[in-house]
């Protein structure tokens, strides 16, 4: 359709063609993404990095079966996704494209070489993934002490008495002693 149809009219009008949206990487995909960021900078980055990389990996192994927990849509599972498959590739790879000595030692920013700035986002990375994996184990916690309050309410209180169950401050029967509703010993005496 040429501008004088648009303008005037005329002509078919245009079919808007759906635009496509990727689907969310799959577990597979997210472990396989962080694990390459560690066979890549093993070896060729400093220890350094290599320690802060390795915390990064271990925590999205971690968070990954459990980021069904966090719902759908939530920032934070996204945060963990976006991690591995963008932040962490993104930041160790371009360190590694840079010429070691100019990485290692060349000021670049603020007082800081590329060493130092690739450390810093790093440690950044794994304090946020630690926030989320403490705030995802609490909530398993809260969930937890919750079914423990309600079970202690629904059993720990009920007026049920098992046969043998010696009550709260009731002692325990000896050795030998006779069960609950029997009497041991020798019969009282009866006055004539």
């Amino acid at each position: 359709m040429g501008w004088w149809q648009r303008i005037f009219g005329g002509g078919r009008p245009e079919v808007e063609q759906p635009v496509a949206v990727p689907a969310p990487p799959t577990t597979e995909q997210i472990v396989t993404s962080v694990d390459a960021v560690l066979a890549r900078a093993s070896g060729k980055a400093p220890a350094a990095v290599t320690a802060r990389v390795q915390r990064v990996v271990e925590t999205v192994h971690e968070m990954v079966p459990r980021l069904d927990r966090l719902g759908p849509g939530s920032q934070q599972a996204h945060t963990v996704v976006a991690t591995a498959t963008s932040y962490l590739p993104e930041a160790v790879d371009a360190y590694l494209r840079l010429p070691r000595d100019f990485a290692d030692r060349r000021v670049v920013d603020r007082g800081k070489t590329s060493l130092l700035i690739l450390c810093d986002q790093l440690d950044l990375l794994g304090a946020t993934l630690d926030k989320i994996s403490d705030a995802v184990s609490r909530a398993d916690a809260v969930a937890l002490v919750a079914h423990g309050r309600f079970l202690e309410e629904k059993f720990g209180t009920s007026g049920l008495t098992l046969p043998g169950q010696v009550q709260p401050g009731q002692a325990l029967p000896g050795p030998g002693a006779a069960g609950p509703g029997t009497t041991s010993g020798p019969a009282p005496l009866e006055a004539p």
